[in-house]
């Protein structure tokens, strides 16, 4: 229920400088009344006459706070007077809140005990524990985000470069929004025609032809295309582009994933099958986020450990954008090398990297050309740590953000175009895209107006789903069931 009273830590678990905790709700204030106390309480920052009053006065003490300012003061566990924690409060009354209810935060320090105790308090005085991602889903439900919006608010969170930072923004904004709103407003314009010849067929109205109705759902057709063109580099921005290296053991491969990520976070050693599971982490080439996987080295075992790690490694590929084959360059190619490569599914774009260059070839340009043939090839040295820039630059390019590469869209460098980010945003404008395309076919084969019209009405209809403006209640459980609790 909307008028309940809700409260959650804010902050990240573990330790730190500062937790926060928010209350959302009609009794936000009269809560934090009723457990906190303004100013210095007792110990050596008291001044004379509060040492003289005793602890008996934090009973007594009125609560003052002056709303959008952090005052400083005291958690007071009324029940045994004791103090809880020295904190800064801040009281923010409605609407101009997050929620658009009354909202207190309190600012803590950042450790497991006072912010659970806190917390407890406030759920004690009468707030019931927030579910996850309620905050926002109050913003939503209150009207100050739509839903497109408060999806944006997890994109931010979550967001691995500057490009993915600019990406959520600018949905946070509302300038996805804003363009979504501006085709459902041609939309009306149009169901508002259809309707008035179908209803007044006779009146002295302006007639709707079949070719003028074309020509408008053509530019509706052309702008809802325009934003799925951006939807191929908006799931990279959003997901990271995924890059799995798979190889041999002792090939290299978490000597490469450790150059990518500037750090060294697999272990490398001299020792085969170091590495019995795979490793995942995001690296950040030239802006991009890259889903890297480091695998386990795939070869024939007996280890019960190890074959699961090689299971999940051959898994991975299942789901990748780009696979890195690492190969020994310093040693003739084996059957082991062939198998991999083509383990590796024909319509996954891949790399061969013949690395060990300081230890000396023993493979031919030619045979380099013919076992990656039709994949392209590079020789690097980790061991040097001579191309990773080139590797990097594979992984650029093979992302489709390079001027020369399919699929270049240009208003990623800068915060102006809307980019659809979110895999549910891209399925709706997708129905909306087809409605539109058969209401096209519908007039264009001088159908009844009346059909054109329920094809017209569903590409609105779906159009609004993404806003919110016309979705349903267990599509929203669904968006705000991926928050984190706080939000």
């Amino acid at each position: 229920m909307r008028e309940e009273t809700i409260a959650a830590i804010a902050t990240p678990a573990g330790e730190g400088g500062i937790g926060i905790i928010r209350i959302s709700g009609p009794e936000a204030k009269d809560i934090l009344s009723r457990i906190f106390v303004a100013g210095n309480r007792g110990g050596n920052c008291a001044d004379a006459e509060a040492k003289s009053v005793g602890r008996s006065s934090a009973k007594a003490a009125s609560f003052d706070i002056k709303p959008r300012e952090l005052t400083y003061g005291h958690i007071i566990d009324k029940s045994s007077d004791e103090t809880v924690d020295e904190v800064m409060a801040c009281f923010m009354p409605a609407p101009s809140t997050y929620t658009r209810e009354d909202v207190v935060e309190i600012n803590c320090h950042g450790g497991r005990i006072p912010l659970s105790k806190t917390l407890s308090l406030i759920l004690r005085e009468g707030a019931r524990m927030a579910e996850p991602g309620e905050f926002t889903r109050r913003a939503f439900l209150n009207g100050r985000l739509d839903l497109s919006q408060a999806e944006a608010v997890i994109d931010v969170i979550n967001a691995k470069t500057d490009a993915s930072l600019d990406a959520a923004i600018a949905q946070l904004e509302g300038k996805f929004s804003l363009e979504i709103s501006g085709i459902r407003n041609a939309l009306t314009d149009v169901l508002v025609d259809v309707a008035v010849n179908i209803d007044y067929p006779d009146e002295d109205i302006e007639e709707l032809t079949y070719n003028k109705l074309i020509e408008r759902l053509s530019e509706v057709s052309s702008d809802i295309k325009k934003l799925l063109a951006s939807s191929k580099s908006g799931k990279i921005l959003r997901d990271g582009f995924s890059v799995v290296i798979v190889g041999k053991p002792n090939v290299g491969k978490s000597s490469l994933m450790n150059g990518l990520l500037k750090e060294s976070r697999a272990i490398v050693t001299e020792i085969p099958g170091t590495t019995r599971d795979t490793i995942e982490e995001f690296a950040n080439i030239r802006g991009i986020p890259v889903r890297i996987t480091d695998t386990a080295g795939i070869r024939e075992t007996d280890d019960l450990v190890e074959k699961i790690g090689i299971e999940r490694s051959k898994t991975s590929l299942e789901d990748a954008d780009l696979a890195l084959l690492l190969i020994d360059g310093s040693e003739e190619i084996t059957a082991e090398d062939l198998a991999l490569k083509e383990m590796i599914p024909a319509s996954l774009p891949a790399i061969a990297i013949f690395n060990k260059e300081d230890k000396g070839l023993s493979v031919s340009e030619d045979d380099m050309r013919n076992f990656s043939n039709p994949l392209p090839y590079m020789v690097i040295s980790l061991k040097d740590e001579e191309g990773i820039r080139e590797v990097e630059e594979a992984i650029f390019r093979a992302s489709g953000y390079s001027d020369d590469a399919a699929g270049f869209n240009p208003e990623l460098k800068t915060r102006g175009g809307s980019i659809v980010t979110n895999v549910r945003h891209q399925t709706m404008l997708q129905a909306a895209e087809q409605s539109i395309d058969d209401a096209i076919n519908a007039a264009k084969n001088k159908s009844p107006l009346e059909l054109i019209e329920i094809d017209i009405s569903s590409a609105y209809e779906n159009l609004g789903f993404i806003t919110g403006d016309s979705v349903r209640e267990d599509v929203i459980d669904q968006v705000f069931s991926r928050f984190c609790l706080g939000k």
